[in-house]
């Protein structure tokens, strides 16, 4: 079984899952799964045909919102994963092929709710470092929800990870 994390009440992150990961998170009372791992980022990942099957098997909500490490900071992809965490029934697990891409986002995503110093020390003692993108949480913090001035201040931050 994969570790699920839990990194805020109801919101849990995992590494890459497996078809057979899916009874257990059903078990666990998880009832979304969002998967922001691209199809094909390595040979032996489950697709998103396999794990949507699977996660219909077992009565899981299943969405594929892949994200690629080097867009993780763009607004294209924080806005949809931002609108994935205030509108899908939760419990809700997001994965990747860590958890660290899922929790960059998360982190982005929650900045201006609950300030960046608390989402960077939530990841931390979730166990990931987000030290590479301290910039970036900390201008998605006071810039707001997005759009063009976020992305002009992210540009200007060095916001590539």
């Amino acid at each position: 079984m994969v570790k699920l994390i839990e990194i805020e009440p109801q919101v849990y992150v995992a590494g890459q899952l497996v078809a057979e990961d899916f009874a257990a998170i059903a078990a666990a009372g998880i009832v979304t799964v969002v998967n922001n791992r691209p199809d094909g980022e390595a040979d032996d990942q489950m697709t998103t045909a396999t794990a949507a099957a699977a996660a219909a098997r077992q009565g899981l909500a299943y969405h594929y919102q892949p994200a690629r490490n080097f867009q993780i900071t763009e607004d294209h992809v924080v806005e949809p994963f931002a609108e994935a965490l205030a509108s899908l029934p939760r419990p809700i697990l997001f994965y990747c092929r860590t958890g660290t891409r899922c929790t960059i986002l998360w982190a982005q995503a929650s900045a201006r709710r609950l300030g960046a110093a608390k989402v960077l020390r939530i990841a931390q003692l979730a166990g990931y470092d987000l030290a590479h993108v301290r910039e970036v949480v900390d201008t998605r913090a006071s810039a707001g929800s997005g759009g063009d001035d976020t992305a002009n201040k992210l540009a200007g931050a060095g916001a590539a990870a």
